[in-house]
């Protein structure tokens, strides 16, 4: 016979579990969806550009930007030594557009008066079925915008792939919005920085085909949590999902996005970089 109150405990750890359960589900919401990144433009830019002052470099983009869903790459970036005196700002924001950025561009962007300023953007107007030309167009407009109010350097970032199967429908898709982005950097004389095409042949050198493309939210979560709560790494989740370069078929693991650090880092250091260009 179940002892009095026997009844009462299992409801009030039930309910614990529970309570437990979902602070722990919000907390790994908020870490990936929801929080801002390090250094966004609200907070280093909420004053206006500050001339004299040391280079500022705005890295703008979508998730893998931002770097809450995966590799922080532009916190790489702003950990390197030889970056130490560099303003980073982080205009990266989940689920951005090329419209959406061409919204923004005044705000997170201009307002900062930087001296350089990368662009990794894209990745959502393919998913979503964005036109190639309407896509075109909006970078240019970014561009045209930055250039008609900042003295800035402007690096284009190709896309890395969707899922690690380079022969997948939806990589022969994304192509054509790679190609977009080489060509309005040649037209703007912007720089090209070829994440994609690094990315692709470290893929090709493993063999065979990889994981073909199969993004959903679940697996984002699922992706967040694993190391969120269970404090793995971004490689570590990304092999246990049978990748090798994107946790969850989109955004980066730390390889992944040392890739993309590596190319902004080898940019920035050129001769005419920000810090000597500066009186």
């Amino acid at each position: 016979m179940r002892k009095p109150g026997t009844k009462k405990r299992i409801v009030i750890v039930l309910s614990l579990l529970l309570v437990g359960l979902l602070g722990a589900a919000g907390t790994v919401g908020y870490l990936t969806f929801l929080r801002s990144p390090a250094n966004p433009p609200a907070e280093a830019c909420a004053d206006g550009p500050e001339p004299g002052e040391r280079p500022v470099v705005v890295a703008a983009g979508a998730s893998m930007t931002q770097g809450t869903q995966g590799a922080d790459w532009v916190g790489a970036l702003r950990e390197r030594p030889e970056f130490r005196g560099y303003e980073i700002v982080n205009a990266g924001v989940n689920g951005s557009t090329s419209a959406d950025l061409r919204e923004r561009i005044d705000t997170d962007v201009v307002a900062c008066g930087p001296d350089a300023v990368t662009l990794l953007v894209g990745t959502n107007d393919v998913r979503n079925g964005v036109p190639v030309q309407e896509y075109k167009e909006n970078l240019g407009a970014i561009i045209d915008r930055v250039r008609s109010r900042t003295s800035a350097r402007i690096a284009l970032m190709s896309l890395p792939p969707l899922g690690e199967d380079l022969d997948a429908d939806i990589n022969h898709k994304l192509s054509a919005y790679n190609a977009a982005i080489k060509e309005t950097a040649t037209r703007t004389q912007a720089v090209y920085l070829p994440v994609h095409e690094r990315m692709a042949e470290i893929l090709r050198q493993r063999g065979g085909n990889g994981t073909s493309y199969d993004f959903s939210f679940a697996l984002a979560y699922s992706a967040a949590a694993e190391h969120y709560l269970l404090r793995r790494s971004w490689d570590e989740v990304a092999r246990g999902n049978g990748l090798e370069l994107l946790v969850d078929h989109i955004h980066l693991s730390d390889r992944g996005g040392a890739i993309v650090t590596g190319l902004a880092a080898q940019w920035l250091s050129a001769d005419d970089s920000p810090a000597t260009s500066r009186p």
